[in-house]
């Protein structure tokens, strides 16, 4: 399910914050079918990682905000035919570990923005509370990039360029 090795996320950190590349000590990645059950691949797979690198105890939030980006990536991010399963799906996660922080990030075909933001156009986000469909906290949808502005310490996206085409949303969670 999934692959190791920074080089090939070498186009993926364009959209990362400005962390040095030279020093990421660990990464993994892997492709997502394009349903979704693929939801809970991605948190069986951020489970797994984090134990691999030691960091089992971050899984709770790591993996709610890993389930609201995959969530919004296979929701909104995917062409109508994609939605019924392709061979090649064209959603990915990668998790990437340097010292002192941890990045989780999905890439997908998409070139619009995920959601509302602060107006700033940087990408770095800072969720516009006021675009949410029911401010009230009753709809069963719609807060997911609430969450992901609520349990990591920053998150953004980025557009991609060159042969990949999309973008990537990055939550960072910093590790003490």
């Amino acid at each position: 399910m999934g692959t190791n090795g920074s080089t090939m996320l070498a186009p993926l950190r364009q959209g990362l914050p400005p962390i040095d590349p030279a020093r990421v000590s660990s990464s993994a990645s892997c492709s997502l079918p394009a349903r979704f059950e693929a939801v809970r691949g991605a948190r069986k797979f951020t489970k797994v990682t984090l134990g691999d690198w030691s960091l089992g105890d971050r899984f709770d939030d790591v993996a709610l905000v890993v389930s609201e980006l995959v969530t919004n990536a296979l929701r909104h991010a995917l062409p109508e035919e994609s939605a019924h399963g392709i061979p090649d799906p064209p959603v990915r996660l990668h998790l990437m570990r340097w010292p002192g922080k941890l990045v989780c990030a999905v890439r997908d075909p998409s070139p619009e923005s995920p959601g509302p933001f602060d107006g700033d156009g940087d990408g770095h986000g800072h969720v516009d509370e006021s675009p949410f469909p029911d401010p009230t906290g009753t709809a069963e949808s719609g807060r997911g990039l609430f969450l992901v502005d609520s349990f990591s310490d920053s998150w953004g996206w980025h557009p991609l360029a060159g042969a990949l085409h999309g973008k990537v949303v990055w939550a960072l969670f910093r590790l003490s």
